[in-house]
């Protein structure tokens, strides 16, 4: 009598097992796909701040090109006065051509006649990257430089090469391309933007050209920037022009930085 009351309790248990274990598969599923989702998240959160830092870099190099002397086509370069220009001015035209020829990078020169700070002369554009510094004042906000739309990936396209360039064992592998062509296509979803705003006067320690505060210990006064800059990650799909409102993550940073007088 007790055996046939037990007769099924077997398949019973199995089916309820296998519900359990179910249960718990789909949710281990469910918990890893979160972490990955995670993962994939924070990966696009530190790349953009990785293109906000570059935005800060090409701020500085936009400035210390300036104080330099920017680069331009030597052919480019007209006399001073232009059709006006005196016998003298031609002959110190002509002796200042010969004196940067030298140093052209193709065809390219300093043109250190025209070196200068950059002062605020131009209005900011109110973009969504503009927005995000909530300590700036909006109305009548005037910049030396704002850049929009850099495409990070169109930046370091060239050190990518070919596979070949990283293991000549992987020469044709279709798998690598297809992995390489990938990430291009991946990091050509982050753009920076970046604005310099010329804030006065500031003391610095240093001497020559060097902008590093800690250079020596000789105290000079020189003009302070502050730049702004951030690493935005676009929606995927969107086209290398212009953008609006399709930003998916915005970074923004800031710095500091002196240039002597």
């Amino acid at each position: 009598m007790m055996n046939k009351n037990e007769k099924g309790f077997a398949l019973v248990l199995s089916l309820i097992l296998l519900l359990v274990m179910s249960l718990m598969g789909g949710a281990l599923i469910v918990i890893s796909s979160g972490d990955h989702q995670s993962n994939n998240t924070s990966d696009q959160y530190q790349q953009a701040f990785y293109v906000a830092e570059t935005g800060l870099l090409e701020g500085e190099k936009k400035i210390i090109n300036q104080f330099l002397g920017p680069w331009k086509a030597l052919n480019d370069i007209a006399v001073p006065g232009g059709l006006g220009a005196s016998d003298e001015e031609k002959i110190a035209h002509t002796l200042y051509l010969n004196s940067i020829k030298d140093s052209a990078i193709g065809g390219d020169v300093r043109h250190t006649n025209d070196r200068s700070l950059p002062r605020n002369q131009i209005n900011a554009i109110e973009t969504n990257c503009f927005k995000s510094f909530r300590n700036i004042k909006r109305t009548g906000f005037q910049v030396a430089h704002h850049v929009v739309n850099q495409n990070f990936g169109k930046l370091i396209e060239p050190i990518f090469g070919t596979p070949s360039d990283v293991d000549p064992l992987t020469t044709g592998d279709v798998k690598v391309m297809e992995k390489l062509t990938k990430e291009k296509e991946y990091l050509k979803r982050f753009r920076y933007e970046f604005f310099s705003v010329n804030i006065g006067s500031a003391p610095y320690l240093g001497t020559g050209s060097s902008i590093k505060k800690t250079s020596n210990n000789s105290q000079s006064l020189g003009t302070a920037y502050k730049i702004y800059a951030c690493g935005i990650m676009v929606a995927q799909g969107t086209e290398l022009g212009d953008y609006d409102g399709e930003e998916e993550i915005i970074i923004p940073l800031e710095t500091v930085m002196v240039m002597p007088n």
